[in-house]
């Protein structure tokens, strides 16, 4: 798939505040700092598309940007530990949770890891919870060139092993970097065969 045309479409809290057009939802989240803006940015080729920080915890709104007039990549608040009140912590939490949930356009929940770290409890915790409620995900390792492949490789397989304490078959797995461009062609083709085969049906 290419990405012809991107443009922002508006921000929500709710789901009922989203566009009205209703069209296949392809959702990104992480912790916090794991890069997330950039990584929209890479893949829709437009590097102000999503507001990208030095401060973690910038995202605090659900925003979608109309891709190809076909579909929509949304970009969630971050959750994690960014420098925000306990109280604004938990207001993000609720707007993630009432979009993940609520949100019947949702198709994918794409993940994102920092590949330069171990799977965090945080990350191991939000995936449970979205297994337990059936919600459909696939993994995004970010910063894949600040290492080397040895490096990389070898932190990939090991957080696939603790994975896989939780679950019989792993999700799809993407490795990235905004700077390089690893993996967009990846993600986007996913995405692109996922609204053929709703199309097909």
């Amino acid at each position: 798939m290419k990405i012809i045309k991107a443009i922002f479409s508006g921000s929500s809290q709710n789901v009922t505040g989203k566009p009205a057009k209703k069209l296949p939802e392809f959702a990104f989240i992480g912790r916090s700092n794991v890069g997330k803006s950039s990584l929209i940015n890479a893949l829709c080729k437009q590097g102000k598309l999503a507001h990208t920080s030095s401060t973690p915890g910038k995202t605090q709104l659900v925003n979608h940007f109309l891709i190809n007039d076909s579909w929509y990549l949304v970009d969630l608040p971050g959750y994690g530990y960014a420098k925000i009140s306990k109280t604004d912590r938990e207001k993000l939490a609720a707007i993630n949770q009432n979009y993940i949930n609520e949100s019947e356009e949702l198709r994918v929940l794409f993940v994102l890891l920092d590949s330069r770290l171990e799977i965090q409890k945080i990350d191991l915790q939000f995936l449970t919870e979205l297994g337990e409620a059936e919600v459909p995900f696939a993994i995004i390792y970010t910063k894949c060139d600040k290492q080397g492949t040895f490096s990389l490789n070898e932190r990939v397989e090991n957080n696939n092993k603790i994975l896989l304490e939780y679950w019989e078959v792993l999700p799809p797995v993407f490795l990235t970097s905004a700077e390089t461009g690893k993996g967009r062609e990846e993600i986007l083709d996913y995405i692109g065969s996922i609204i053929d085969k709703k199309t097909i049906q």
